[in-house]
């Protein structure tokens, strides 16, 4: 769902419980073979290797996702998971080359000013020498829909 959350409603409207009303704008409804099906896979992936790995990388994605969308991080990690198909073809690139995702962060972007945006930094770690690759993309949270400001990209820390 996407809207607006408001009130907490009262306890005899929701047997007992206290939660918040959500004035929704739009709402998706999909599970998750549609989902997994539609992520566009590249031509030079193996598709049952692809199939495997989307799967892997939703799955994790989704346990970072496990929220309520109250926050921008959340909100950036919700857009990203159902709305950005690179992400996954990114995540399958890299299971090829022997390394698999084993972090995801966000934080506010130093491009922050009049709009809100954030970086989610994705790190993969190669099986064998252990050494960790990050990548990046920046999402502009500032209004109801977020939106991609820049591609999947190298990252660096400084």
């Amino acid at each position: 769902m996407i809207g607006l959350r408001g009130a907490i409603t009262a306890p005899h409207l929701c047997n007992g419980l206290m939660v918040p009303t959500v004035i929704y704008d739009q709402v998706y409804s999909f599970d998750v073979d549609a989902l997994l099906e539609s992520i566009p896979r590249p031509d030079d992936a193996d598709e049952k290797q692809f199939a495997a790995v989307a799967e892997e990388v939703l799955w994790r994605i989704l346990q970072l996702a496990d929220n309520a969308g109250a926050t921008d991080e959340h909100r950036a990690l919700n857009y990203l998971a159902v709305r950005y198909p690179a992400l996954y073809a990114n995540a399958a690139e890299q299971y090829a080359d022997n390394a698999t995702l084993t972090s995801v962060e966000v934080r506010p972007s130093r491009l922050s000013g009049v709009r809100n945006i954030v970086n989610a930094i994705l790190s993969y770690t190669h099986r064998q020498t252990d050494v960790t690759d990050k990548q990046f993309v920046r999402v502009d949270v500032t209004e109801e829909y977020p939106f991609l400001v820049s591609k999947l990209m190298p990252y660096y820390d400084r």
